[in-house]
């Protein structure tokens, strides 16, 4: 694996290198060896955060995780993309046999015991997208109390989402083609 580490407010000391290096490199038994990793360490007062970027053609692996100390987070963040690599292997599976991976074959045929049928969609909601400007669907998102929300973009007539993020402000999603 090649890392690329970074940091934001931090100074990336030779001991946060080695404990990155180790913590995610132990996820090598997944990948081949010229994968690339994206690691950012910052430092906001309190908050110790490492976000870990694994681009694997067609998919991105992510995770970003946050406490007091940077060493914890690091082993968070390793444990969530192992999970997340367990979780989601039969969809790399099937890109894999499109020649569409960076994964080795031999943890992609190996059976890891998670159920296939783990993610089960239990409710379809059906509603009319009503045109309207990303700051009124903001206002909507607001009233109805949800983290985020689907419209027809007034400006451009697509359809996007709005949602709230960290600090009290807004993301919009936009397609892009």
């Amino acid at each position: 694996m090649k890392f690329t580490i970074s940091g934001k407010n931090i100074d990336i000391t030779a001991g946060l290198r080695a404990a990155v290096e180790d913590k995610i490199g132990k996820l090598e038994k997944y990948f081949t060896p010229e994968t690339e990793v994206m690691v950012t360490l910052s430092v906001e007062k309190e908050r110790q955060k490492i976000e870990v970027t694994i681009p694997v053609k067609g998919n991105i692996i992510r995770s970003e995780q946050v406490s007091n100390d940077m060493y914890v987070s690091i082993d968070l963040a390793a444990e969530v993309i192992e999970r997340q690599l367990k979780k989601y292997k039969n969809k790399f599976r099937a890109e894999q046999q499109a020649g569409a991976a960076s994964l080795r074959t031999d943890f992609i045929d190996k059976d890891t015991g998670i159920d296939e049928d783990e993610i089960k969609i239990v409710r379809t909601k059906r509603f009319d997208i009503k045109p309207m400007y990303p700051e009124d669907a903001c206002i909507q998102m607001e009233l109805l109390g949800h983290d985020f929300y689907v419209f027809c973009n007034a400006e451009t007539e697509e359809v996007n989402v709005v949602y709230k993020r960290k600090g009290n402000t807004y993301g919009l999603i936009e397609p892009e083609y």
